[in-house]
């Protein structure tokens, strides 16, 4: 927006900029919050190269090698390999005949990602006519829309492990394997083609380059800074409620939470959608997160690690189909420190760990303490060591800090399942027509959750915006 010449201010929550990508420091440990994986490098390049620049102007990409260990059992230990060649001899190795198999599905998935993040995903959703093109009406069936992931992986796989280790970014995106698209295969593409990729300093890099940029082209930031209403004449915002005090706007890109912008800022008359369709939508993980601090080097882990020990289809069944606090979960832990050393003390680990579990689920101290010990005793027994008495530091987030630090309906840590009713035009719109100048953007809108994603959604929704005053301007004329 700035660039297009437009005065352009950002008024956040919080004290910092980055929404869940904010980082926090405590003991001499640097944490980043939110997001940890870096996917679709792509995006990111192509984001900057839109103003000029590249990634490298404002931060350094390291690529990891392997990409990340799944333990499976203190026994059965996968590390994941970053080289092409070395990913279909370890597919090989678990289950013949699985690198042909392996080098097609990657193909496919290479048309997919070709097909939806480098065109589909830049579409507004606004119109059904962006889905029907040429190109797309000939690939439809190869996009593999109408068939879930889990019947798709299975056609090509029989070794219940790789299936799961190919599922698994889906529990990331926000449905079980059964009920998302065979298209999001695209995901396995960008994770073994395109890489596992560590911006050095944490993912908060990306944040702060994405602030310098914006200042450089003239957006003030102003944080600690809460919007308690949208004051509306006829069909248009004409000023906000902040802190209390009124600002004028000519235009409001919303990118708080989609749920309580709509439903808590604008006044009932002026809703595009209800209440009964926010309870109807089929919501992402939320998340239990712990941030840990460990005063020794610890054995056995690597920069990403996945703790598939138990049952991966029941944990999403308790996530999705009966949601609930999960029985025996699986989890997520990163430990930056393993590459970068700028994040801990010397000598010293930084912990994440994640547990995605069901959205609006009651959240209190005694139950973060319970699955704290369950994660921490499962981590010992398969890395085979003691880590609970060199814990310097602890901090817990869920439910109710996704609530209180970004209004996230039901606690959301993702957004929108992405589900087939729940995609492209079917998601949120990024436009309220009873609203002439409220524009949406974020992961409860298109193109959806994860950070590639949002970034494009700000991308699109700043390209909508800015022609619709052009418009405007030409019937004005």
């Amino acid at each position: 927006m700035a660039a297009n010449g437009y005065a352009v201010t950002v008024y956040e929550k919080n004290s910092s900029p980055g929404g869940r990508a904010r980082k926090f420091e405590a003991e001499g440990f640097t944490f980043d919050m939110g997001p940890s994986w870096y996917w679709m490098p792509n995006v990111f390049e192509k984001y900057f190269n839109t103003f000029g620049k590249t990634v490298s102007d404002y931060y350094d990409l390291v690529r990891l090698s392997p990409s990340y260990r799944v333990f499976f059992s203190k026994q059965d230990i996968w590390n994941i390999p970053s080289d092409k060649n070395e990913l279909l001899d370890f597919f090989e190795s678990k289950e013949k005949g699985s690198a042909n198999k392996l080098a097609q599905f990657l193909k496919e998935g290479e048309y997919k990602y070709k097909v939806g993040v480098d065109e589909l995903v830049y579409n507004p959703g606004l119109s059904i006519r962006e889905l029907i093109n040429l190109k797309l009406a000939k690939g439809v069936f190869k996009l593999h829309v109408f068939q879930s992931i889990r019947s798709y992986i299975k056609k090509y796989f029989k070794s219940p492990q790789l299936i799961q280790l190919l599922e698994f970014p889906v529990l990331f995106l926000g449905a079980s394997p059964a009920n998302t698209p065979a298209l999001y295969s695209l995901m396995n593409y960008a994770d073994m083609m395109l890489g596992t990729w560590y911006p050095r300093g944490g993912m908060y890099k990306i944040v702060e380059g994405m602030v310098k940029l914006a200042e450089e082209k003239g957006v003030q930031f102003v944080y600690n800074s809460t919007v308690q209403t949208m004051n509306l004449t006829s069909n248009k915002i004409n000023s906000l409620s902040i802190n209390g005090e009124t600002v004028l706007t000519d235009y409001v890109v919303a990118g708080a939470d989609y749920h309580h912008v709509e439903q808590e800022l604008l006044p009932s008359t002026f809703r595009k959608y209800t209440e009964k369709y926010w309870q109807n939508r089929d919501l992402a993980p939320s998340s239990i997160i712990f941030y840990l601090g460990v005063n020794k080097r610890l054995d056995n882990l690597h920069h990403h690690n996945l703790f598939f020990d138990e049952d991966f289809n029941k944990h999403t069944e308790e996530i999705y189909k009966n949601p609930k606090w999960p029985s025996n979960p699986l989890f997520y832990v990163c430990c930056p420190s393993k590459t970068d050393n700028s994040v801990a003390p010397e000598g010293s680990e930084n912990l994440f760990i994640l547990i995605p579990v069901a959205a609006g689920l009651k959240d209190d101290e005694a139950t973060r303490d319970k699955y704290f010990d369950l994660v921490m005793d499962r981590i010992e027994k398969l890395t085979g060591q003691n880590i609970r008495e060199h814990i310097v530091y602890k901090r817990s987030y869920a439910h109710q800090n996704f609530s209180t630090d970004y209004n996230a309906y039901k606690g959301n840590a993702y957004g929108l399942a992405n589900t087939l009713k729940q995609t492209a035009n079917l998601k949120p719109s990024i436009v309220n027509k009873k609203v002439t100048n409220l524009f949406y953007t974020g992961q409860l809108t298109v193109p959806g959750p994860g950070v590639p994603p949002s970034l494009i959604s700000g991308q699109v929704v700043a390209n909508v915006l800015i022609k619709t005053e052009k418009n405007k301007e030409t019937v004005n004329l």
